[in-house]
């Protein structure tokens, strides 16, 4: 009986089992036949070819051909630019080492034939028989084109200008086959101006409606093709006869809210461009998908138009919020749009992260200067300046994430795009998401190429030069693009109209009054870096600056400009760093008052002078020695002027941006970590300075301050201020439970008298730290301080720190924690550098993260860093060298 009753219940459930297969199976089948139905898209950015327009005897039609012969014609490098492709073909030298960039012609010497150049790409995609329609879409040339397919020319109307998108249905000029040729023809901008060493060269180049640093400015050399070149993706993309557009999503969060506890509803409200390709109207419905919810909107299209659709506005329940980094969680919801035509099929997908936020700004009448806000809660802007990631637009999203990384470490919120450059990339913005950095965007205008002074490095007068660019509906039609390409991250904050200067009034206002409002309306826009409009100049002159070594008083007793755009210093990097792209024979120590070596000069160290400040330390022995004593320079710099600022936080200042905070190229001056992603003395200093919640000591003084950026009070907070002398001997100054209100600074008690006492003949150094609670490090702050003389004398005669206990151990494949330990009766172990190394070559591996670096240890205490690489699992080493620590080399656990 069993068996029986067995085998029937097998039966049973293989019916049961086979009809649920099916039913599976069925709707998979479903489900796939609908995504094949759906967009597709990828890049074109391998296996293109290139060759020199005048070496070329054959037109646009001809080369496009799929049986044209390329005998002779070189790889190239897609996205990338003619020089890129010729340094990665070995036929120019690398323009950033040494004086490599004089090797290279320059194309206002050469003309623009010499940088005009064929780009063939060779690509599979049958001509569709189904009504799908196939589009090629560039993201941006530089700086106009033609372009053809399989022997037909593909645009109809001229391509012109560095910052406008294009697309392309090539549905009809794909081969039955689909072996396809595109070919394109790429003109360097005109003109390309007169690179005669002015900021911007001869200006010219702000004619074009481009990248303006290109002919040289005083942090880089020129560029010398002007960037020429398919320079950003190339993609094909596959969709039905709908194609979905520049969707556009808007948060409302209003009230001022808190990172943490239940929140109140945000509202969310969606629109997208819907283009119908076809020769017949279509219908159907856009769907927009967020947190598990879909919006939808049902639709008719006429033929060939494009139509904007607005959705319903949608309700969004205790919203997870985004937040700059620091004050919250950067919450990010993946969300899609979708066109589902009237046969249920997809006809087109968008996908896109949404960060749900809200910016708003007003006027801070005690300051004078506008004051920004992020969910109704303010927030007091510790800005770094950017110019590009590279200045040969050698872009990655690794090298976007590592750069946007570095600011999030620098305990910066926000990142100012300069207006020489560009609008940055999407990734750019991306990653900028992801870390919790506010992005105020220039638009491609400058005081020094726009005619705001009198320059007589410049061809044309001020009054013609106010006019530039020469095409302003160009100009127009760019923003607009870019305003669409990038207005959906939550990370960007402000829009400007230039850099230092307004753009001409017929791009002003239709921007500022048309534009924006309409394509984008949620952000603030200031008409120019330094206006009065966000920065009241009560000072005069241009309104930002001091530029340049500072004495640590200035950031603290001379009030500057309320909200100041640029402020900056140094930036020079370690005899590691300097090797990179200095010869041998050319690594020696720039004297003061004397010029120095060429190639210094050439990476724009003429005028840094470090010497004045280096030289307390003790002369310079030589270049190694001279770089770690920059080291010094740059950490105590860039912590003063944040702490400065902090100090006047909503009584003088609203926000400071920081010139600047990295170089796309082997500069000397304004970097807080080289060309090469390796971070120097400046990031730590500016780091520890930025806290949220802070503990310092005003330099005049000796007034020790507490500063809380944060939205809460920090309550029973245990302050210890301790003092050492050069041989390490410890004094307790106090210990003192403390408190401080939210958004506010505040003032505990002066050291100096104590300082000026202990460290009269040698100096001294003092020890300052916020204990929490659970007596966890809140802040973490050490000086050092020179004698009465101003001289760093115990510095120089500083016992060695021998006996420093170092051990390293590998906490998850990418981390490994390194805890340095000074036993009692030793000196301080003072300012040690860790280094992430190959076990082998002892080279640095790059990038690599550092929750701290540049530290010191007193005696009787200790140390812990996390060091973070995705190297870090490989046969590696920390390397280890101090003031008065010799280089060691640390086998990890």
């Amino acid at each position: 009986m069993y068996p029986i009753f067995l085998k029937m219940l097998y039966d049973l459930f293989m019916k049961k089992l086979c009809k649920c297969l099916f039913i599976s199976i069925f709707f998979l089948f479903v489900g796939i036949q609908k995504n094949l139905l759906a967009q597709t898209q990828y890049e074109l950015n391998t296996a293109w070819r290139c060759a020199a327009y005048d070496a070329v005897k054959a037109n646009g039609e001809q080369i496009s051909q799929p049986t044209f012969a390329l005998t002779d014609w070189k790889n190239a490098v897609v996205p990338g630019t003619v020089l890129t492709t010729l340094v990665a073909n070995h036929e120019m030298p690398d323009p950033f080492y040494g004086l490599n960039n004089e090797k290279i012609p320059d194309i206002y010497h050469v003309g623009r034939n010499f940088y005009t150049y064929w780009f063939v790409k060779n690509f599979e995609e049958k001509k569709p028989s189904n009504g799908q329609q196939v589009w090629l879409k560039f993201r941006g040339i530089n700086y106009s084109c033609d372009i053809y397919l399989n022997g037909k020319k593909v645009n109809t109307q001229p391509v012109v200008g560095m910052f406008l998108r294009r697309a392309f249905n090539i549905t009809s000029l794909l081969n039955d086959k689909g072996n396809n040729r595109l070919a394109v023809v790429v003109y360097p901008p005109n003109p390309v101006g007169n690179p005669n060493g002015g900021q911007g060269g001869d200006g010219t180049i702000a004619k074009n409606v481009g990248i303006q640093y290109t002919a040289g400015w005083d942090w880089i050399r020129p560029i010398r093709d002007r960037n020429t070149g398919i320079w950003d993706k190339v993609y094909i993309e596959k969709t039905g006869a709908v194609n979905l557009k520049d969707p556009h999503v808007v948060t409302r969060v209003p009230a001022q809210r808190l990172p943490t506890g239940t929140q109140k509803p945000a509202f969310i409200e969606a629109t997208a461009d819907l283009e119908n390709a076809s020769d017949v109207a279509q219908t159907g419905t856009l769907v927009f998908a967020i947190a598990g919810k879909k919006i939808t909107q049902t639709v008719r299209l006429a033929p060939h138009s494009t139509t904007t659709v607005k959705l319903p506005t949608y309700t969004l329940e205790n919203p997870r919020l985004w937040w700059p980094a620091g004050y919250g969680e950067q919450a990010l919801y993946a969300a899609s749009f979708t066109f589902v035509a009237a046969n249920n099929r997809v006809s087109d997908e968008e996908k896109l992260n949404v960060g749900v936020r809200e910016i708003q700004t007003d006027w801070n009448s005690t300051t004078n200067s506008r004051q920004l806000y992020v969910n109704g809660q303010r927030i007091f802007i510790k800005g770094g300046n950017w110019i590009i990631s590279d200045a040969m637009l050698r872009f990655s999203d690794e090298r976007y994430d590592a750069e946007v990384r570095f600011h999030r470490d620098m305990n910066l919120n926000l990142i100012r795009i300069w207006g020489g450059a560009l609008v940055e990339r999407p990734e750019f913005y991306a990653a900028c998401d992801k870390y919790g950095l506010l992005v105020f965007q220039d638009f491609w205008i400058s005081g020094d190429c726009n005619g705001r002074w009198i320059d007589p490095a410049k061809k044309e007068d001020q009054w013609t030069r106010r006019r530039y660019p020469d095409d302003h509906q160009l100009f127009l039609h760019s923003a607009a693009d870019m305003i669409k390409m990038v207005r959906n991250h939550p990370s960007l904050a402000v829009w400007c109209g230039g850099n230092e200067i307004t753009p001409p009034e017929d791009i002003l206002v239709p921007l500022r009054d048309e534009i924006l409002p309409t394509l984008d309306g949620t952000r603030w826009f200031v008409d120019y870096s330094n206006s009065d409009a966000m920065s009241y100049n009560f000072l005069g002159g241009n309104g930002d600056g001091p530029y340049g070594i500072q004495p640590l008083e200035v950031f603290w007793q001379q009030r500057t400009f309320p909200f100041n755009s640029e402020v900056g210093s140094v930036g020079t990097g370690d005899y590691e760093s300097l090797k990179r792209f200095i010869p041998k024979e050319n690594l020696k120590v720039p004297e003061y008052g004397t010029k120095p070596d060429t190639v210094w000069t050439y990476h724009t160290y003429t005028g840094v002078g470090y010497n004045q400040f280096i030289d307390p330390y003790g002369k310079p022995k030589d270049v190694q020695d001279f770089a770690l004593k920059a080291q010094l320079v740059n950490y105590d710099q860039y912590r003063g002027l944040i702490e400065g600022f902090s100090a006047h936080s909503w009584e003088w200042y609203t926000g400071v941006m920081i010139w600047k905070t990295q170089n796309p190229w082997t500069s000397m001056r304004g970097q807080m970590y080289d060309y090469y992603l390796d971070p120097n003395a400046c990031l730590y200093g500016l780091r520890s300075g930025s806290e949220l919640v802070h503990v310092m000591a005003n330099p005049i003084d000796g007034m020790v301050m507490m500063v809380n950026n944060g939205f809460s009070a920090k309550r029973n907070l245990m302050l210890v201020i301790k003092t050492y002398d050069m041989t390490g001997k410890e004094k307790l100054v106090t210990q003192v439970f403390t408190y401080i209100e939210a958004g506010s600074v505040k003032k505990i008690l002066s050291v100096k008298n104590i300082l000026d006492e202990l460290g009269a003949k040698d100096g001294a150094f003092l020890s300052l730290q916020l204990l929490d609670e659970q007596q966890q490090v809140v802040s973490d702050n050490f000086y050092w301080y020179p004698n009465k003389e101003g001289q760093y004398t115990g510095l120089q005669t500083m016992p060695q720190a021998g006996q420093l206990v170092v051990k390293a151990k590998r906490i998850s494949p990418e981390k490994i924690q390194v805890t340095l330990s000074n036993p009692t009766q030793q000196p301080v172990a003072f300012f040690n550098r860790l280094s992430l190394i190959d076990a082998q070559s002892k080279e640095r591996l790059l990038p690599t993260f550092y929750d701290n670096n540049y530290v010191s240890v007193p005696p009787a205490t200790s140390r812990t860093l996390t060091i973070e690489s995705k190297q870090a699992s490989g046969n590696v080493q920390i390397a280890l060298e101090g003031w008065n620590v010799p280089l060691r080399y640390i086998t990890i656990e």
